[in-house]
């Protein structure tokens, strides 16, 4: 799965690569992203659009606001048929922007934080899909889901799942408006190749979301990780 994330890039960088345009101005550098919060999206209507969504797509039928928290992922093998996701299949796909983005590896009852980026530093485009919910109060939001496949040799060790990272040349498929057969866009939810990832420890200063700094990403080893749980547990 995809739990957390980061955005650190600027908006000038961003917009440069992905080629969108934004009335969003308010950005700054986010190091733990969690589910509910607002994320940076690239829709195309025709125009790619920088859109802020709440993570955790809400289905256009759904009876509550908190349906969104159990909706934060989308099983790729699944995602053109299930009914909470197979609307925002054909019509409303997205791409999600992240820096990198952390998986938990269990080790007995502990879970020990990796944050996973790009070899190369540029930024990442997960596959994602976006909905409009009429909330009984009245305004619309919009949501959004990462779209999740299986690990690939690198990601495995640590997890089984990981979010589906499209390369530039999938990026225009995937938004393409008048594509909606899944034959064509299933292919796309693939593995990136290992070779183009790596990854390192964080603390576990990351479990905690109001921990947004960017200590969140600092590499430490398991010494550093020992040394600390020696002075809060003396």
């Amino acid at each position: 799965m995809c739990g957390r994330f980061t955005l650190t890039s600027n908006l000038d960088e961003l917009q440069g690569r992905f080629g969108f345009l934004s009335e969003y101005t308010d950005h700054e550098p986010r190091y733990n992203i969690a589910p509910t919060q607002q994320v940076l999206t690239v829709t195309n209507d025709g125009q790619r659009r920088g859109e802020m969504m709440r993570w955790g797509l809400v289905p256009f039928w759904a009876k509550e606001l908190k349906v969104g928290a159990r909706m934060i992922n989308a099983v790729g093998e699944t995602a053109a048929t299930k009914p909470a996701f197979r609307a925002a299949f054909k019509k409303r796909r997205c791409l999600v922007l992240a820096d990198g983005f952390y998986e938990w590896q269990k080790d007995g009852k502990r879970r020990i934080p990796y944050y996973i980026y790009a070899k190369d530093g540029q930024t990442l485009a997960f596959a994602g899909l976006w909905e409009s919910w009429k909330s009984p109060e009245g305004p619309v939001i919009q949501s959004c889901s990462i779209i999740t496949t299986q690990a690939n040799s690198f990601i495995e060790p640590v997890h089984n799942r990981m979010p589906v990272i499209l390369s530039d040349e999938t990026q225009a498929l995937w938004l393409d408006p008048l594509t909606e057969e899944p034959d064509t866009l299933n292919p796309l939810l693939l593995p990136v190749p290992p070779k183009l990832l790596t990854c390192h420890r964080v603390s576990e200063t990351v479990n905690g979301v109001r921990n947004q700094g960017p200590e969140c990403i600092v590499e430490v080893s398991e010494t550093d990780e020992e040394a600390a749980e020696s002075r809060l547990f003396p």
